[in-house]
C-alpha cells in the first residue's frame, strides 16, 4: 500500500462534504506561512501574473512540471494551489497530497474571483489586519 492509496481512502464523504480540498480566495489571502502555488501555463502567467506583495510566497510551476520541481515546493507551509479554473489545480492537489503534503487546498474560485479580492478597499483590510497581528 502507498500513500497514494491512503490519500484516495481519507477522501470519502466526510472529506468532501466537509469541504477540506477547498479555500476561497479571501480566506487564502488571510493565511499566514502560505504560498500561492500558479499551476498555470508559462504563457498565461505571462499575460497575467499575480505578484501578491505582503500576502504570502508566489510559486508558478506549470502542472506539468511539478513532478521535476518538487523540492520547490514547502512541506512547512501552507500551499494553496491555483489556476484559471480548478481542473489543473484540482490534479496538482490529489498529486501534492499524494506526495505527503497535508497542508495544501485548491484556491476555489477564477481568475476574475482572485482578482476580485485585490481591490483597493479589500486589500486596504488585508493589510491593515496584517499590521494588527
Amino acid at each position: 500500500m502507498d500513500e497514494y492509496d491512503n490519500t484516495l481512502r481519507n477522501m470519502d464523504f466526510e472529506f468532501f462534504a466537509n469541504a477540506n480540498h477547498k479555500i476561497s480566495p479571501a480566506s487564502f489571502l488571510e493565511k499566514e506561512n502560505a504560498v500561492f502555488l500558479d499551476v498555470r501555463s508559462q504563457e498565461e502567467v505571462s499575460t497575467l501574473n499575480f505578484g501578491l506583495k505582503g500576502h504570502c510566497d508566489v510559486l508558478h510551476i506549470p502542472l506539468h512540471e511539478i513532478p521535476d520541481r518538487l523540492d520547490e515546493i514547502p512541506k512547512d507551509k501552507f500551499i494553496g494551489l491555483f489556476c484559471s479554473g480548478t481542473q489543473r489545480a484540482s490534479i496538482a492537489f490529489g498529486y501534492l497530497r499524494g506526495k505527503g503534503y497535508d497542508n495544501c487546498k485548491i484556491i476555489l474560485g477564477t481568475i476574475e474571483q482572485m482578482v476580485a479580492e485585490l481591490k483597493p478597499g479589500k486589500l486596504m483590510k488585508t493589510m491593515k489586519k496584517q499590521l494588527t497581528h
